[in-house]
């Protein structure tokens, strides 16, 4: 299943920051919008392995 989420991209003083809205902590910054878009990329994909970590755990 592919997972959808809108992800947000603001330049600030300094570079990029980017959040996706519907995954709480998937947060980052970059000193542009293209590293800021991969540190997302790799943000989300962390948080994905480690909430299937603790779904294995838990049941």
């Amino acid at each position: 299943m592919q997972l959808k989420l809108t992800k947000v991209f603001q330049k600030v003083s300094g570079g990029y920051i980017g959040f996706a809205e519907e995954l709480p902590g998937a947060n980052t910054q970059g000193h542009n919008l293209e590293k800021a878009r991969a540190n997302l990329a790799e943000a989300i994909a962390l948080i994905q392995e480690t909430n299937r970590f603790f779904e294995r755990s838990i049941f």
